[in-house]
């Protein structure tokens, strides 16, 4: 044994949903946006500068910063910006999460959660969820140094609302309370409006999910200009340069594109609502879902089961190996024409098993 494997960080990864690559697949494991970007963002991309790249880019990305402001009536400095949301919570919780108290979040939710506090150092607890899913708020009333939900939360898709989370903010208001809406495009309940009635409040949000660009990497906070001038002061302390100005172009045209958001925001939903009227007639439970995806449990056949006879079809869904979802599934949902070939399998499983 060499020495330097002595000084080695381990810790347990995020473990990311399979990226498979098969032409006739039906991909509804990782929630993306079964629709392409808009055109003003494949306009945008053909017309870039490609000379400009030789230069490094906005370290504020200032243009997007502009977008996101103008479009949610937010002044720009209390906007960050970064490489997906994923790394906006990355650095939240580095800016905001270092007292020796524990930071809470569910047992139940987005699980990079742990996998950060883990990394950093930073004590959590996870209170637990009720069996419908339901945060209890009584749990955020304890001593903490920070709260974390994820609303609508992931992998459950139960959205909470406004008063619920004012509630825990009240009872917060010597923290920073993180409101993490990577899925509030399909609810319509955003907390953002929460940010003027209390300094303590960051709303996270991405454009990975409304608006069809997890491959671009684009998420955001808003809240006050002092947390947000907290987060680039350690952001800029080891990323000076952290979106592309690619990445930017194609943001801005996302995020100025309203009428193609609200186009199809409404036909996933409208599609989601089809698809729980098929999933309960097929013998399936669940909490209802605000979200692009649905968190179901079958009443007689085993979810492992479903997931691997489905898989043998090309239709890949969510399968989390962890105790007390572990009999669930998370399906994304995609287009009409794939929802309606997913559950024509679907029925076939779970009728005829």
């Amino acid at each position: 044994m060499k020495n330097w494997k002595d000084n080695l960080r381990t810790i347990e990864p995020y473990v990311p949903g399979e990226q498979p690559d098969l032409p006739d697949m039906v991909k509804l494991n990782t929630n993306e946006n079964p629709y392409p970007p808009s055109e003003k963002v494949v306009k945008a991309i053909k017309e870039f500068n490609t000379d400009s790249l030789r230069l490094y880019p906005d370290p504020s990305s200032g243009a997007l910063a502009d977008a996101i402001a103008q479009n949610y009536n937010v002044d720009k400095n209390q906007v960050f910006v970064g490489v997906g949301s994923d790394d906006v919570l990355a650095i939240a919780f580095m800016t905001f999460f270092n007292s020796n108290k524990p930071v809470l979040f569910p047992n139940i939710t987005y699980s990079f959660y742990n996998v950060w506090a883990e990394l950093f150092g930073i004590p959590y607890i996870r209170p637990e969820l009720d069996k419908n899913f339901q945060i209890n708020a009584k749990d955020y009333y304890q001593e903490n140094g920070g709260v974390i939900i994820a609303n609508p939360n992931a992998p459950t898709g139960v959205c909470q609302d406004i008063g619920f989370l004012r509630d825990i903010i009240e009872h917060n208001l010597d923290v920073v309370v993180i409101i993490d809406e990577a899925y509030i495009d399909f609810s319509g309940k955003s907390a953002l409006s929460l940010t003027k009635e209390y300094d303590n409040v960051l709303i996270i949000q991405t454009c990975s999910k409304s608006r069809s660009l997890a491959g671009m990497r684009i998420g955001y906070a808003m809240g006050n200009k002092e947390l947000i001038e907290a987060m680039d002061n350690v952001r800029f302390s080891f990323n000076s340069y952290p979106m592309t100005r690619l990445s930017v172009a194609a943001g801005v045209a996302a995020i100025q594109d309203k009428e193609y958001f609200i186009e199809t925001t409404r036909k996933i939903i409208a599609t989601r609502e089809w698809t729980k009227k098929e999933l309960r007639r097929l013998g399936f439970i669940f909490a209802d879902s605000e979200t692009n995806f649905i968190f179901a449990t079958h009443q007689s056949v085993n979810a492992s089961v479903i997931f691997n006879r489905l898989k043998e079809k090309h239709i890949f869904v969510r399968h989390f190996n962890t105790p007390g979802i572990n009999n669930y599934l998370r399906i994304s949902i995609g287009t009409q024409e794939e929802m309606k070939y997913f559950i024509s399998e679907l029925e076939k499983i779970v009728l005829y098993p």
